[in-house]
């Protein structure tokens, strides 16, 4: 006989997409054993949830959280349990180890696998915990639901806003160069500078953003796109300087 909390580990770990061979070999258990709790409508006794008490790593869970915001989704398991679900697109293989990494800081217990996608790795983790660490989950896209941080979130995101504004601008941002061309001595010269973009169609999620910039002291602007706002630039030389000391470009 196995206890409650062994057989929970072995079916989280087949809930994370892990074979039933690898589970039995991670584990000791049977595959016998692992597929027969499998094929129960309840294969565990009801428990009351435990509180997942707070993330591990606060400064990891205020990027984590821009990721979220940005690119990310929590999806309920068929049977229990939830899924973590950040898209990074491919083209930012650092981008995918940063988040990884993020979310083994924040759960350290958790396992983090990655699921390929057209363009992109949706780096993926299952727990319980999920909904109650990013409770601006729901139905539906983002944008077409209010997000509001919780005053605990709050509480880490002012304790760490740099590590916000690099998750969001990892997430929905970018670093390019823009041109332009200016008189000088009477001759038309060309003139490159750096400009930090955040596009997001949620209001909500772009004033989170724009409200830490200003707590932060960058300035910024919006910038439409077919006449709506979606777009916030940062492109003064020392906000830009900013930015790039505490955020940089995605890799």
């Amino acid at each position: 006989m196995y206890d409650v909390s062994t057989r929970r580990r072995a079916l989280a770990l087949v809930s994370q997409g892990r074979s039933l061979n690898s589970v039995s070999r991670a584990t000791g258990i049977s595959r016998a054993a692992i597929r027969s709790w499998q094929s129960r409508l309840e294969p565990l006794p009801r428990m009351a949830p435990e509180e997942p008490g707070p993330p591990a790593d606060p400064q990891a869970y205020a990027y984590l959280l821009g990721l979220y915001l940005g690119d990310g989704c929590v999806s309920a398991h068929p049977r229990s349990g939830y899924y973590l679900r950040i898209a990074c697109a491919d083209a930012w293989p650092g981008l995918i180890e940063l988040c990884r990494d993020a979310i083994k800081k924040v759960r350290p217990a958790v396992g983090v696998y990655f699921v390929q996608k057209q363009g992109c790795t949706a780096v993926t983790s299952y727990s319980r915990h999920w909904p109650a660490l990013f409770p601006q989950h729901g139905p539906g896209k983002k944008h077409d639901r209010r997000i509001a941080l919780e005053p605990w979130q709050r509480e880490i995101v002012d304790a760490h806003p740099w590590e916000f504004v690099r998750g969001l601008i990892h997430s929905d941002g970018c670093r390019i160069t823009n041109w332009t061309t200016r008189l000088v001595g009477g001759e038309r010269k060309r003139y490159e500078y750096p400009r930090y973009f955040f596009t997001n169609v949620s209001d909500d999620i772009r004033k989170l953003y724009t409200d830490t910039l200003d707590k932060l002291g960058v300035g910024w602007t919006r910038c439409t796109r077919n006449g709506v706002p979606y777009n916030i630039s940062v492109a003064k030389k020392g906000c830009v300087a900013l930015l790039d000391a505490h955020v940089g470009p995605k890799f």
